[in-house]
């Protein structure tokens, strides 16, 4: 009835205001409702599948330049016009797409998200939307890798209780940011015109920013630091990553079977040996001797009892030249491999080599002075500390297991491979250790194994092996003067002789398995194709060195950003490291840059330092361009700073910086913890350069200061700065 008197109401001439009434009290309605039903803010939902856009975040609360005190001044050309500087400088809205070109769309394949450590994220850490879809990309790419054969799937099973121990103390991993980089040309105009342009870059839009993105300060401002000696079971050799914190005292080995890293962040000074610490010999004295205590262990003195190649000498370790672990001399083993194979040319052909395990380092050190750069692969095993021994003396070194999980290097990086005194049982567990090397070796680059016993049933093994993977043997000899076998393999240059093979086994990857993966992921059972196409690295043999390494190989998209990569460091690196900062470049020898692109900062460094050598470090968040740095000669590795990095306590001498921290903002827990391991890595009386934004540099001024660190010199331009600090003896 009600509903019948309403409709003979809107007949009549006033119906037409009571229609207009009714839709808007509707209205009203379907308002209130909404805002109670709906949050305001996630009522827009935007889901990314890139990163590409994000670039650096902006603070909310701009920083004054001020904020840094100036103490070293370095001169510049004030003359400079403006278009003199936008030459030198590159402009600063063609900068980003100059140096990156296509490598910030693909990303750095190389990174892959642990299983262990896809366990969520402590409360309070920060999870972004972005971060959480990243991570998803991530798995499915860990997912699709991992499905390349069912039998890794059943290995993976099997070996998951051996694992348990790693497992229990795996770190949790942060989720990934997208990452672009920037390049501050110093040009000719010195560091405060460097600096100048770095403001620009994010004033003018050079680079973007990303709403949302920067939830506060890197490092707390308020915040006051007091430090503790790390109280772990390998003390003052700790390696947080390798190293079991604790356990009994019947566990004969302290490491773990693969990388596991603590839980929460390393907040501990790793103290000094309890002898005491010496300064590190300057090379190239360290070549023949080092202080004895500053790589004691017991371990070492009763391994020196058995070997006459060192030889303790009142405080010092020394390294007799007429002594090595081959007996007929380093020398005559050099000559005897080039007599073996005319092709293998040191420091000319073969530039790269990987050394797998430490001895006596008297290949790493005679290759040197032929200018071929060796890495030496410290494996887990060495309780002896011997790659710590290789660091002391000048060789460059990391520490990694070598078990089930790949090694943090590119495919196709390693001109050559070799193994002296060679006892790694290459033909167990499949043959993975072995298919490995296949993957981080060259195309026709050679894999040189010596042993000092020969067993038939290991004989036959390796043989089944190689020639499963068609590696072509190219001499066999039995050195009677050194007491070795030595047996040279040659890696095949085209895919043609994998289709000849009667057994398909291993079978060849899939496409969609990406040789470059490298950072935690397992070793397959697989062969990757060897990439024939000019567009592809590793296809063609580098040029001879020195022009290696200016060279530009067909496979980079654009070789204007190399050079422009190169421009820059250039003048930094001659214009004001060298005379500006006031450090002893003849006592520098071991330098790291924790942030790299294109090796510019190594092969600048490199050209006016020649007895400098450079760890390239390419962050696994970034754009991977590792392969390129081996192909210009030089050495690198895949790493993740929110991690531990695979070296000891005290093994470099320089650690250089540029633009890392911004890069790490809402990716690590607790970004302090990369200050710390700054600390353990660096010598005392080290040296750190570090490039940032000025809102990051004031308080990781205070925190070097709270570890007694030596501000040498703090300069600031705008909102971007530089510090060089230098580590002292002092332990909390």
């Amino acid at each position: 009835m009600a509903i019948a008197k309403l409709a003979r109401k809107v007949k009549r001439p006033y119906g037409l205001w009571v229609k207009m009434t009714a839709v808007t009290m509707l209205g009203l309605c379907f308002i209130f409702v909404w805002g109670v039903f709906s949050n305001s803010s996630s009522s827009i939902t935007t889901q990314r599948e890139s990163f590409e856009d994000i670039i650096e975040p902006s603070s909310s609360s701009s920083t004054s330049s001020k904020g840094v005190q100036t103490q070293t001044q370095l001169p510049h050309k004030k003359e400079e016009t403006k278009a003199e500087e936008k030459q030198n400088f590159g402009g600063v809205s063609n900068k980003e797409k100059d140096v990156l070109g296509e490598d910030e769309k693909k990303g750095n394949s190389s990174a892959t998200v642990p299983p262990e450590h896809d366990k969520g994220v402590a409360p309070h850490k920060r999870v972004h939307k972005n971060d959480r879809d990243k991570d998803k990309v991530r798995a499915n790419e860990v997912s699709e890798s991992d499905g390349n054969d069912e039998s890794d799937d059943k290995e993976e099973k099997e070996e998951s209780e051996g694992e348990l121990e790693g497992e229990k103390e795996g770190s949790d991993r942060d989720g990934e940011v997208g990452v672009d980089f920037e390049m501050d040309d110093g040009g000719d105009s010195g560091l405060a015109e460097s600096l100048d342009q770095d403001s620009k870059l994010f004033e003018d839009g050079g680079v973007g920013t990303s709403k949302g993105q920067f939830k506060g300060p890197l490092f707390d401002p308020n915040a006051s630091y007091k430090w503790k000696s790390c109280s772990t079971r390998s003390k003052h050799n700790y390696i947080p990553c390798i190293d079991i914190e604790v356990g009994g005292g019947k566990v004969q080995s302290y490491r773990h079977t693969e990388r596991s890293c603590p839980r929460a962040p390393v907040m501990c000074l790793v103290p000094l040996p309890h002898g005491g610490y010496g300064y590190s010999q300057p090379w190239p004295e360290s070549k023949s001797k080092i202080l004895f205590k500053n790589v004691a262990h017991p371990r070492l003195a009763a391994y020196m009892k058995k070997h006459s190649w060192l030889v303790e000498s009142g405080e010092y370790l020394t390294f007799p030249q007429n002594q090595s672990e081959f007996k007929g001399g380093i020398q005559h083993y050099l000559e005897s491999i080039e007599e073996m194979v005319p092709d293998i040319e040191w420091g000319k052909n073969i530039r790269v080599v990987l050394e797998i395990g430490c001895s006596d380092s008297s290949f790493v050190a005679a290759l040197l002075d032929r200018d071929v750069l060796t890495l030496t692969l410290g494996l887990k095993h060495d309780l002896v500390d011997l790659a710590q021994v290789a660091l002391e003396r000048g060789f460059p070194a990391v520490v990694s297991p070598f078990g089930r999980r790949r090694l943090p290097f590119p495919s196709q990086a390693f001109d050559a491979i070799h193994c002296g005194g060679c006892s790694i049982p290459w033909h167990s567990n499949g043959g993975k250790l072995l298919f490995e090397m296949n993957r981080i070796l060259r195309p026709s680059g050679y894999f040189i194994m010596s042993t000092k016993h020969d067993s038939i049933e290991e004989e036959e093994a390796m043989t089944s092996l190689t020639a499963s993977i068609c590696w072509n043997v190219l001499a066999h000899k039995s050195d009677d003067v050194g007491e070795v076998g030595v047996k040279i393999y040659q890696k095949p240059e085209g895919n043609e002789i994998y289709e000849l093979r009667r057994k398909k086994i291993p079978p060849l990857c899939k496409e969609s398995e990406n040789p470059d993966a490298a950072w935690y992921v397992r070793m397959k059972s697989c062969l990757h194709s060897i990439p024939i196409g000019i567009e592809q690295h590793g296809a063609e043999w580098p040029e001879q060195w020195p022009k290696r390494l200016e060279s530009y190989p067909d496979w980079i998209s654009s070789k204007e950003k190399l050079v422009a990569d190169m421009n820059h460091w250039n003048a930094v690196v001659n214009r004001s490291y060298l005379n500006g900062l006031g450090i002893n470049w003849p006592s520098i020898r071991n330098v790291m840059d924790m942030k790299t692109i294109y090796g510019g900062f190594a092969a600048a460094l490199s050209r006016s330092q020649p007895n400098v050598w450079v760890m390239n470090v390419v962050p696994v968040h970034a754009p991977d361009t590792l392969p390129i740095i081996f192909e210009r000669g030089l050495i690198g590795v895949y790493h993740d700073w929110c991690e531990s990095f695979g070296t000891y306590p005290r093994t470099y001498d320089l650690l250089h910086a540029d633009h890392l921290f911004s890069r790490l903002k809402n990716r690590c827990k607790q970004p302090v913890s990369i200050v710390v391991e700054m600390d353990r890595m660096l010598r005392p009386g080290g040296w750190s350069i570090i490039r940032d934004k000025v809102e990051i540099l004031n308080p990781l001024e205070e925190i070097l200061r709270s570890m007694k660190w030596e501000i040498r010199m703090t300069f600031a331009q705008d909102k971007e700065g530089i510090l060089c600090a230098q580590k002292t003896i002092w332990r909390p």
